[in-house]
């Protein structure tokens, strides 16, 4: 359902404590409880899924098996009672992390926001896959023109695309284009033109390794974080087995540009400022590597903010002088 609950001791009933935030034009995302026509809130009642009261069930979610993408009906109310309640009909969801996913970067964007006055941008990219492709460039775009940017790829299962980010983060202002009346504009259009840098773990594996590895290299930024896992050597699924099986066999690696040495596999790549997350205070919801990424960010600014400059005096082409 896309929820958090309670459960009441004196009836049994289900609390609902919150409900989370969706974007319910993508299936994937889609919270339940948020639905057109649904119209619950924090702190209504469950009662009962389709007629079966829940609090005859040993946990709510012994009735929603079997129910994800078909219509469930609920007995709700704003209080822990069948006087006033109302049903009404969800589609369950069958999975809510999505959900837990898309809550932690837009707190994470919230945070950065509030601590630095809107200054600097942060996005998350969980994967170098299209669902990765997707939310940079969700979330980049928006945020073109924050003051400076922190690229998030701890977690990142890797994938194929970190070259086409790469590209676009590195992309360099050539000019400023303005129109009559407009307001002026970078060129090539929509340049990020502030200092980055980037969070990395030791979850970043594989395209999440070699990501880093491309923005440190091609000066981008610093790196935050902790070592990435060190994963590169591609495979290839080409030896089928008698018994249906599959073969792999590793075909793909990485050298450095000078041709000397094999690159981040068995290694990863290493953060120029080295800050390990304390287990007790992440779950308290401290963030010291995110903390850190604000902290060194709003020192480059200091020294590398940009403005956009005004344009020139506007040219006269009036032959006779006037204006």
């Amino acid at each position: 359902l896309g929820a958090e609950f309670s459960r009441d001791p004196a009836t049994r009933a289900y609390r609902i404590e919150r409900i989370l935030p969706g974007e319910n034009w993508n299936k994937q995302t889609r919270s339940p409880l948020t639905d057109v026509g649904v119209n619950v809130k924090a702190g209504d009642y469950i009662l009962a899924i389709n007629n079966t009261p829940v609090s005859s069930l040993p946990n709510l979610y012994d009735a929603l098996i079997g129910t994800a993408g078909k219509q469930v009906i609920l007995r709700v109310n704003s209080k822990p009672t069948d006087a006033g309640a109302r049903d009404v009909t969800v589609v369950p969801t069958d999975d809510e992390a999505p959900l837990y996913y898309l809550d932690w970067v837009q707190k994470n964007i919230d945070y950065v926001t509030k601590k630095t006055g809107g200054e600097i941008g942060y996005l998350h990219i969980p994967d170098m896959g299209r669902p990765g492709l997707d939310e940079f460039t969700k979330l980049y775009f928006p945020q073109i023109r924050k003051h400076a940017l922190i690229v998030d790829v701890r977690g990142n299962g890797g994938g194929f695309v970190s070259p086409l980010v790469i590209e676009r983060l590195r992309r360099a202002l050539v000019m400023v284009g303005i129109a009559r009346n407009g307001i002026p504009q970078t060129d090539p259009p929509q340049t990020f033109t502030g200092p980055m840098l980037t969070l990395i773990n030791e979850f970043s594996a594989s395209d999440g390794d070699i990501f880093p590895y491309r923005f440190k290299t091609l000066g981008l930024g610093k790196l935050i974080g902790k070592r990435t896992w060190g994963g590169v050597i591609g495979i290839r699924q080409s030896l089928p087995l008698v018994d249906g099986g599959q073969f792999f066999k590793p075909e793909f690696a990485v050298y450095s540009k000078d041709g000397k040495q094999w690159i981040i596999e068995g290694h990863g790549v290493d953060p120029d400022i080295v800050v390990d997350n304390d287990p007790g205070k992440e779950f308290k919801g401290e963030d010291q590597q995110l903390d850190r990424a604000i902290q060194e960010i709003q020192e480059d600014l200091k020294t590398k903010r940009y403005e956009l400059p005004s344009s020139p005096p506007w040219p006269n082409r009036n032959p006779a002088g006037g204006t």
